[in-house]
C-alpha cells in the first residue's frame, strides 16, 4: 500500500555498528600501507632486540668513568714548549695569525709534528678570548679533559694483572705537582691506581700531568664523592687500609700488613689525614726520621710507602 513504510525495503536504516565492506568500510584500515619493516632491532619479539637490549642492561651497570670539570688551557711559549717536552697529552695548538717564529716557537712547532698535534691559526683577539684574557704570546695549547677511572676500575686491574690490588689514596692534597709526584711513585712501584676527593683537593691539570713525567696516562687516577664511604666500600671487598700519620702505632716497614690488598692512605703536609678518614684506617703507620721534621710532602710520603710495600711482596 503507498506510504506503508513498514514494507521490506522501504526504508534505509543505518548500519554503523557493521559497516559494508568497500570504500569507507570496516576494511579500509586493512588495505592502508604500513610503512617500511620496522629493524630488527626494534621488533620486541625478534632475536635481535633482546640481545640489544640485554647490551643496553650491561652497559647501564658497568661502572661509569668520570670526565673532567673542563678542558684546560695552557698560554705561552715557555708553558707550552714544556708541555710538549714533557708530553702531556695535547687537543690541539692554536696559534695566532703573523706570530713571530723564534727558537722556542720553532721548537713547539717540530714537537708537534712528531706528536701529532693539530695547529690552528687564528686571530689574536679570538685567541685572548679562547685564554681568557692569559698572556699567550701568540700561542696555546688546549688540553682535553681528562677521564676519571671508578673506583672499581682499579681493582679490576689488579685482577686482570693477576696481583693482589694496591691503591693510593689522598686526603686533602691540593697541590697539583704534588698529586703528579704520587703518580710518578704509583707507576713505579706497582700500584693499581689513585683515588683522589672530588672536592678541595688537586686534579689532574696540566701540572700534574708534567710532575708526573708521563705517568698520569699509564695510571688511572679516580675521583670519589665520599673518601671514608670508598674506603669502607675497599675494606669490604677484602683489602687492609693504612694511613700515614705522624703519630702512628707502627713504623715502616711493617710488612705483615703490607703483604697483601692494601690502600695506602697519605694525608696533606700541613693537616696530615682528616678525622674521620683517619678513623676508618685499619691501621695508622708513620715513617721513621732521624731529624725532628714534622711531616713529608705527599709526593716523598708515597715513594716511601710504595718502596715499603714493594720490598714486603718481594
Amino acid at each position: 500500500m503507498p506510504g506503508n513504510s513498514k514494507r521490506r525495503g522501504a526504508v534505509r536504516t543505518s548500519n554503523k555498528g557493521n559497516p559494508t565492506a568497500g570504500s569507507g568500510g570496516r576494511r579500509r584500515q586493512g588495505l592502508e600501507g604500513k610503512g617500511p619493516t620496522p629493524r630488527a632491532e626494534e621488533r620486541p619479539n625478534h632475536k635481535a632486540y633482546k640481545m640489544a637490549k640485554a647490551g643496553e642492561k650491561r652497559e647501564s651497570s658497568r661502572p661509569k668513568r668520570k670526565q673532567g670539570d673542563a678542558a684546560e688551557w695552557v698560554a705561552g711559549r715557555n708553558s707550552v714548549v714544556e708541555l710538549l717536552r714533557a708530553t702531556v697529552p695535547v687537543n690541539a695548538l692554536y696559534v695566532a695569525e703573523g706570530i713571530d717564529r723564534d727558537d722556542r716557537i720553532r721548537e713547539i712547532f717540530k714537537l708537534a709534528a712528531e706528536q701529532y698535534v693539530s695547529l690552528l691559526e687564528i686571530g689574536r683577539v679570538e685567541l685572548d678570548k679562547l685564554t681568557g684574557g692569559a698572556v699567550h704570546q701568540g700561542i696555546a695549547a688546549k688540553l682535553n679533559a681528562y677521564e676519571y677511572a671508578h673506583a672499581d676500575d682499579l681493582l679490576a686491574l689488579a685482577d686482570e694483572r693477576g696481583e693482589d690490588p694496591l691503591i693510593v689514596m689522598l686526603d686533602g692534597v691540593t697541590d697539583p705537582r704534588n698529586l703528579g709526584a704520587v703518580i710518578r711513585s704509583a707507576s713505579g712501584f706497582g700500584a693499581h691506581g689513585v683515588v683522589i676527593p672530588e672536592r678541595r683537593a688537586a686534579h689532574i691539570t696540566a701540572s700534574a700531568w708534567k710532575s708526573s713525567a708521563g705517568a698520569a696516562a699509564r695510571v688511572p687516577v679516580s675521583r670519589v664523592t665520599n673518601l671514608t664511604r670508598q674506603l669502607k666500600a675497599y675494606q669490604e671487598a677484602g683489602l687492609m687500609v693504612i694511613g700515614l700519620a705522624a703519630d702512628g702505632d707502627v713504623s715502616l716497614p711493617a710488612s705483615d700488613m703490607l703483604n697483601g690488598p692494601v690502600v695506602v692512605v697519605i694525608g696533606s703536609e700541613g693537616k696530615g689525614l682528616s678525622r674521620l678518614v683517619a678513623e676508618t684506617c685499619d691501621q695508622l703507620v708513620s715513617i721513621p726520621m732521624a731529624t725532628g721534621l714534622e711531616s713529608l710532602n705527599a709526593g716523598v710520603a708515597a715513594g716511601i710507602a710504595l718502596y715499603s710495600v714493594s720490598q714486603a711482596r718481594t
